[in-house]
Formats: C-alpha cells, sequence, structure tokens
C-alpha cells in the first residue's frame, strides 16, 4: 500500500494520486469527516470484491455511494423522494447517508442484492475535491469487520494494508460513523445513530413532516 499524507505532499498530489488511483481500478483509503473510508469505482467489480475481501465484510452488507454532489448521486437512484430532498437540504454535506431506491442495473456489484442504495454527501474539504475528481466512490469504513474505525490516528492504517493507495490527512471531525435514515417512503425512518444524533434527524426531519402533507 502507498501512503500520502497531505501534510508533506499537499493536497494536489493527493488528488492527482487518488484520481488515478480509482481510474486504475484500485482501492483507495481516504479521509472523510466521520471516519476513514476505503473505496473504489461504484461499478468496479473486481475492486469492490478486494474491499469486502480486505475488511472480512459479510456480502450481504452493501457499500455507501459517496458524491460530491447531487448530480454525481441521481444516475444511480430510482426515486429521490421529497423525503430524501428534505434531508438532504438539512444536512448535505455532512455526516448522514441518505437511503433511496436503486436504480436497477446500477450499483449491482456494491449493493448486496438490495433494491435500494445509502448515498453520503461528506462535508470533508479534501474528500469532497476528490470526489469531484474522481467521479463517485462505493465505500465503507476503513476498517476489518467488527474492530473499530479508523479516524486518523496513524497506527490503524496497517489495519488494512490491503488497498492500493491511503491518503492521509489528519484526525476526521466527528470521530464517528455517519447517521443512516432510510427516506424510501414518505416518512423517515432512523436506521442507525451517528455522528448526527438519531433525535436531531428525527426532530428536525419530523418537524418538516407534520407540516407538510407530502413527506
Amino acid at each position: 500500500m502507498m501512503l500520502v499524507r497531505t501534510a508533506v505532499t499537499g493536497t494536489d498530489v493527493a488528488l492527482e494520486r487518488a484520481a488515478a488511483c480509482i481510474a486504475a481500478g484500485g482501492t483507495l483509503i481516504f479521509p472523510t469527516e466521520t471516519v476513514y473510508g476505503i473505496g473504489a469505482a461504484p461499478e468496479d467489480e473486481a475492486a469492490i470484491a478486494r474491499i469486502y475481501g480486505a475488511k472480512g465484510r459479510v456480502a450481504d452488507k452493501p457499500l455507501a455511494l459517496h458524491v460530491a454532489d447531487i448530480d454525481q448521486a441521481l444516475p444511480f437512484v430510482a426515486e429521490w423522494t421529497v423525503c430524501a430532498q428534505a434531508a438532504a437540504d438539512l444536512f448535505w454535506p455532512g455526516p448522514l447517508a441518505i437511503i433511496v431506491s436503486r436504480r436497477p442495473g446500477r450499483f449491482e456489484c456494491a449493493a448486496a442484492g438490495f433494491a435500494t442504495i445509502s448515498i453520503r454527501r461528506p462535508s470533508h474539504t479534501l474528500c469532497r475535491a476528490m470526489l469531484q475528481e474522481s467521479g463517485p466512490i462505493a465505500a465503507t469504513s476503513a476498517n476489518r469487520s467488527g474492530r473499530d474505525a479508523f479516524v486518523g490516528d496513524e497506527p490503524g492504517v496497517s489495519l488494512l494494508p490491503q488497498a492500493t493507495l491511503a491518503i492521509l490527512d489528519g484526525p476526521t471531525e466527528f470521530r464517528a460513523e455517519s447517521t443512516i435514515v432510510d427516506c424510501t417512503g414518505s416518512a423517515p425512518k432512523i436506521v442507525r445513530s451517528g455522528a448526527i444524533a438519531a433525535s436531531v434527524v428525527a426532530e428536525k426531519l419530523g418537524a418538516l413532516a407534520s407540516a407538510s402533507p407530502s413527506l
């Protein structure tokens, strides 16, 4: 695994190498505001399989699509609901993953058989620039399954030495995984509490739901 430390190389070199890694079918460890992720091109079956192998991740757990903006997400989405738009307006960019219906035939190798897709739009500046350069990335946390997520502490990198490239940009802001909300229906459902407290998501989206019959 090649290591690139932005404190040494600067961000331009890191962005260039990250984009090249994804384009070449590699697997990339990268920073976000929550925890470090490991990702690959979202429809590169071989690279996605290597992520599952590196993590020891069971095949029935999907990856999440990480995007720089909504335009990168929509080609993978069957229906972007009013609920999803409300969640995005409130919490994106930021540590909330939004689950919506997946477009058939897209993201197949990373969806673990689900008809849905979880989408993240990170707020981390370097990560967003990276996604603009590389395009969307299918990713999960950069740690062995069942172990603590890597949040920028140097020893954690050794947990996934199988990655092609690791971009190190220091400790993450939240040091916790993202919160996940299911917006496939008219009412939001909290799937996992994380960097944003579930109560905050529920309160803000619930207030919108009570104010708008369309939610």
